[in-house]
């Protein structure tokens, strides 16, 4: 406790700035991390063209995804830099190391170099995002920092929502699949260099500085950032285990092809953005605790309702929306109560909840196909269990604010 008072100390010390220079730094965060996420999510619907270029075959290509993956297993091996060496130093390794790995594909076009390029741009994120999640929730009151960190989620689905499209045209433009990447490099140096201006310098004391077993230690001690680290791998694997059979659904239930599926994945970036749109909007009025309670029994109803609402091809985009609109309400409002439950060790608390997360996914990807040989009631079922034990674990550990 005396290192994180030390730590508030020098964080008022250097000066939070005013609420303009606040608001600056947010929506620096959130366009620095539309590039992250831009560069992360393009991989998923570029992968065919990717593979193409490369002369490799798509399970080939598919791989260096699955590593990138595995790498947010010891997501807390990165994201502890940032309470070991400050969030500045932290958010602009990670911008650089994302630029390094575009940068290296963009000039050795290789399958290697792709693999590389992958595991630096996903060890990037892994630093940046405990890194800006931590350093919001040092300057901003827990009562407005639900809608300050839903604001920088809203990267995540204008990243499918925008950038997709922008990469699509680079690509056409250009006729070679290249073409992105020396644009992200450049924007992650140039969103560096942006950082570096805006936020003011926060590297702790050596007194102050909390490595990752001592920050694990602060975390073991905490029932409550335990228990929101298993609803985290609990929501975690109940999306992922109707999200990776929604196209096989689909496909069967009403025989839609590519183009169509296309459309669903539309519908999807749309929940996602009215779930961070919402969090902004409500979190903070009604409760982050209450919120996340909420959306994740929504999900769970969703979850069931789903073979239900969709007997049409409208009835199943409306039920998949509210699906992923309720999971991503139910994500995002977590993330604020969670900076606030070890705040000695906010930003190994918050790898650690992508570290889980991951392995949520994980095993979700696993259990979804296995479910789905029962029919899609079996993966909604399912999904719906695991929700409630989220729910469970949060309302018996997590008891206030």
């Amino acid at each position: 406790m005396d290192s994180f008072r030390l730590r508030n100390a020098i964080i008022r010390r250097n000066g939070q700035g005013a609420g303009m220079s606040l608001r600056l730094q947010i929506v620096a965060f959130t366009l620095a991390r539309l590039v992250l996420n831009t560069g992360h999510r393009m991989i998923y619907p570029f992968l065919p063209t990717i593979a193409r270029g490369l002369g490799v075959p798509l399970e080939t290509a598919a791989l260096a995804v699955t590593a990138r993956a595995a790498l947010g297993l010891v997501s807390p091996l990165f994201g502890s830099l940032a309470d070991l060496r400050g969030r500045r130093v932290a958010m602009i390794v990670g911008l650089g190391l994302f630029g390094v790995g575009m940068a290296l594909i963009a000039v050795w076009p290789t399958y290697p170099a792709l693999v590389i390029g992958l595991l630096l741009a996903s060890a990037a994120k892994l630093i940046f995002d405990p890194a800006m999640q931590a350093y919001v929730g040092d300057r901003v009151p827990y009562a407005r920092r639900g809608r300050a960190l839903a604001f920088t989620e809203l990267s995540w689905s204008f990243a499918f929502l925008l950038g997709m499209p922008l990469v699509g045209w680079l690509i056409a433009r250009s006729g070679s699949w290249l073409a992105p990447f020396p644009w992200l490099a450049g924007l992650a140096f140039l969103a560096g260099a942006g950082l570096y201006r805006v936020i003011p310098s926060d590297g702790p004391a050596p007194g102050a500085r909390v490595s990752l077993v001592a920050g694990a230690q602060l975390i073991r001690q905490h029932p409550a950032a335990l228990a929101a680290l298993a609803a985290a791998l609990l929501i975690g694997l109940a999306n992922e285990a109707v999200f990776i059979v929604y196209g096989a659904w689909m496909e069967d239930a009403f025989g839609l092809k590519v183009a169509a599926l296309g459309l669903a994945s539309a519908v999807i970036g749309l929940a996602e953005l009215g779930g961070e749109g919402t969090v902004a909007a409500l979190v903070d009025r009604i409760g982050k605790r209450r919120a996340v309670v909420l959306g994740t029994l929504g999900n769970a109803v969703m979850a069931i309702l789903l073979p239900v609402v969709g007997f049409s091809v409208s009835g199943a985009l409306a039920g998949l929306f509210v699906f992923f609109l309720t999971f991503e309400f139910a994500l995002v409002s977590l993330i604020p109560l969670m900076t606030e439950l070890v705040p000695g060790a906010r930003a190994t608390l918050m790898a650690g909840n992508v570290a889980v997360f991951s392995v949520g996914r994980m095993l979700g990807a696993l259990l979804g196909p296995v479910l789905f040989s029962y029919g899609l009631a079996a993966n909604g079922i399912a999904a719906a269990i695991m929700n409630v034990a989220a729910v469970i674990a949060v309302m018996l550990f997590v008891k206030h604010e």
